[in-house]
């Protein structure tokens, strides 16, 4: 995509989460540590799932790329929310921002993808068990990922391409802590109404979809558990438990945006403070609290850190 537009706006000012020079203080603390967990816990995750010998079910393939993914989507918008806390004006350049614009769409799609991939591995799991190494083989997760990145790579180039392409030339303060759809919109020379149709039907529908796929995968789940023992509950539940609140986490915060045309873009700003920041931060936590095999991979982990440095 070429960079040179037609616009007379070289640069973007963010306005971030608040104007309040004493809140943004405060709002430097937390999610400078909310970052820093975020990058810690999943690259933990990553290390822990990739040198154990013991995780490598599909699940835990899926989990690997999940929490991979989790660090790239955090990245591309914290830093430069986080340092915008310390500076008057938070610039970013006319490239930058259509960069963080791909960047955003690009791993946020990937991430719905896997896991809806994840919604289908725990499917076969709990309802087809005994098929469970034959429909979920090495070359169809692959795939599965391969398709997952591939169709977030689509939906970021449809999504930043007509953005990309629109005449900036007055106003150049953006409504929010990064650059997305709906806030530069709203600064475009242009009539904007068919992008922000598109724009809805492009982000809107794909999290609404694979929201009510992922719903229709455990009302099966839980269809499939009728007549089951006690204890089959638990160990179906207990499977489904982590990525059930993952789901929620970010498909809630997620749909509510982008299904609907932008009314109030503080609104907005605030609600995508959790599937951007908060929701990739509790993921490690939400798998290792829950997760006993993960637990002792991390442990086993540790110990052989501390026991090559001693």
């Amino acid at each position: 995509i070429s960079m040179e537009n037609s616009s007379s706006v070289k640069e973007f000012i963010l306005l971030g989460l608040s104007e309040n020079r004493g809140a943004q203080k405060i709002y430097f603390v937390v999610f400078l540590l909310f970052y820093t967990l975020t990058v810690a816990g999943n690259l933990l995750i990553v290390l822990t799932v990739t040198s154990s010998r013991h995780l490598n079910s599909p699940m835990y393939f899926f989990l690997c790329h999940l929490s991979f993914i989790d660090v790239c989507y955090s990245s591309v918008t914290a830093p430069q929310m986080i340092s915008g806390f310390l500076v008057e004006n938070n610039t970013i350049s006319f490239a930058g921002c259509i960069g963080q614009l791909f960047g955003f769409h690009f791993f946020g799609c990937t991430e719905i993808f896997i896991l809806t991939a994840m919604a289908y591995d725990r499917y076969v799991a709990i309802c087809r068990p005994l098929h469970y190494g034959a429909l979920m083989s090495r070359r169809l997760c692959g795939r599965m990922v391969g398709g997952s990145w591939a169709g977030g790579f689509l939906h970021s180039t449809l999504q930043t391409l007509p953005t990309a392409l629109l005449p900036f030339c007055g106003p150049n303060k953006v409504a929010h802590y990064f650059c997305d759809v709906h806030p530069l919109l709203h600064l475009a020379c242009a009539d904007t109404r068919a992008a922000g149709l598109a724009a809805v039907a492009n982000s809107g529908v794909i999290s609404l979809s694979c929201f009510l796929i992922l719903v229709a995968s455990y009302v099966v789940i839980l269809v499939s558990l009728r007549g089951k023992t006690l204890a089959g509950w638990r160990k179906a539940l207990s499977t489904c438990g982590s990525h059930i609140t993952m789901v929620i986490l970010f498909f809630g915060p997620c749909t509510f945006v982008y299904i609907r045309l932008p009314s109030d873009l503080s609104e907005d700003r605030s609600v995508a403070v959790f599937y951007t920041l908060i929701a990739p931060m509790l993921n490690p936590l939400i798998y290792t609290l829950r997760n006993g095999e993960v637990k002792g991979a991390v442990r086993k982990l540790c110990r052989r850190k501390v026991g090559s440095r001693n």
